[in-house]
């Protein structure tokens, strides 16, 4: 099933072969394998012989970010550098239109682990959120849960996203213009029962390259048409914000990232970050 057995993963049936694409995939890589190992996602001991590997649930939504997500992570697997074992997951919500066959072909046919799960969300979403306002918190409440019970189920340590580096500062200024904190999507955190930890290892890689890769490999991609598509969400706005910042000084997207982890607590305002009042002048 390898264009070159030496070099790529299943997952990559039929990948391009020029240089452009060989530079993206190599940079995917290069920056998810640099998260995975600065954030802590795999325990030093998983890498010892004969070491019990942690199991991830990796959630497969059928867009660009959860493709590029999956193939990477098989790809470091598939190269001893990531000593996990992955099952991924697909949580039909019932949207009308859904193409249900979709993914568990595409994962049957790149003999990858999976368990697809169907959860009819779509029809409480529609029931509870009043006409003309926005889905995505409620969607995401129930998504999420049904996420870590199917973790629970199977026996998983950690339930990984393919929020990746926009997904992560547009969360950053949506806090910051409507929130009023200063926060956004970690790249890993423990969830609140505490039995499971939330990893998202793409959160150095930029949507653009996202992008690039799943239409260069030809995934077949499904459109969220339940909240993503809706006009007027305060997400698209800052997106919008962030493209224009973009097209006028292009790179700001990456210094804005940097600054997230950058932080100076002594030069903000959060008295329970840095303790001002102990603050005294050399004698």
């Amino acid at each position: 099933m390898l264009d070159h057995p030496d070099e790529i993963h299943a997952l990559f049936q039929g990948a391009p072969q020029t240089t452009e694409f060989k530079k993206l995939r190599k940079r995917i890589v290069r920056y998810t394998r640099e998260a995975i190992e600065q954030y802590g996602m795999v325990p030093p001991e998983a890498h010892d012989a004969g070491a019990t590997k942690p199991k991830w649930l990796v959630c497969l939504s059928g867009g660009k970010d959860s493709y590029t997500l999956l193939a990477v992570l098989h790809e470091l697997q598939w190269r001893g550098l990531l000593p996990v074992d992955i099952l991924a997951c697909n949580l039909d919500q019932g949207q009308p239109g859904f193409p249900a066959t979709v993914l568990p072909a595409f994962l049957e046919k790149m003999g990858v682990p999976h368990r697809i799960e169907y959860q009819d969300t779509y029809s409480i979403v529609m029931d509870k959120v009043p006409e003309g306002r926005t889905f995505c918190a409620l969607c995401s409440r129930l998504r999420r849960g049904n996420l870590y019970r199917i973790a629970r189920e199977e026996g998983c340590s950690a339930v990984v996203l393919g929020h990746h580096r926009d997904d992560i500062l547009e969360t950053f200024f949506m806090n910051l213009f409507h929130g009023g904190r200063l926060a956004t999507m970690p790249p890993k955190l423990v969830n609140e029962e505490g039995d499971l930890f939330v990893f998202r290892p793409l959160a150095h890689v930029a949507e653009v390259d996202c992008e690039k890769f799943a239409a260069a490999m030809n995934y077949p991609i499904i459109p969220c048409d339940l909240c993503g598509s809706q006009d007027g969400l305060q997400r698209q706005q800052v997106k919008a914000i962030l493209d224009g910042w973009e097209r006028n000084s292009p790179g700001r997207r990456q210094v804005m990232f940097r600054a997230l982890m950058n932080a100076r607590p002594s030069h903000l305002l959060d008295p329970k970050l840095f303790d001002f009042t102990g603050l005294s002048l050399k004698t």
